[in-house]
């Protein structure tokens, strides 16, 4: 009698295989910003969502989630943009972004210089 173990590996795919996708499209940074913590949230919620990205707030305070389908050889993408206010000093906001994604990495990579550029305006 055969168990379903060897039909459900045959239609998995290599775990290592995504582990290494993964690792490749990972987009890992922190950014400095001047707005609210809550403003760079709404941002970053109003960026992903226009780049066909769902977007939303998670259950932990100052942070959001960025889901996506398919992307290369990965199934499903996700990120994160965490917000701390007043790191350092008063009025500026740490950002903190980590995703992985054919696409998403260079998305989180697009939202990273918008603060940027954001924070050099406002100088």
């Amino acid at each position: 009698m055969s168990s379903g173990q060897d039909e459900d590996s045959v239609s998995q795919p290599d775990r290592s295989v995504l582990e290494q996708e993964m690792v490749r499209t990972a987009f890992q940074k922190k950014a400095v910003s001047r707005l609210p913590a809550t403003d760079v949230l709404d941002l970053a919620i109003a960026f992903f969502t226009d780049r066909g990205y769902r977007a939303g707030k998670t259950g932990r305070p100052n942070q959001i989630f960025v889901m996506g389908g398919r992307e290369g050889g990965l199934p499903r993408v996700t990120g994160e943009v965490a917000a701390r206010a007043d790191v350092g000093r008063p009025g500026v906001t740490l950002v903190t972004l980590d995703s992985f994604g054919e696409r998403l990495g260079p998305a989180m990579e697009a939202f990273y210089q918008e603060l940027r550029n954001r924070r050099k305006q406002a100088r």
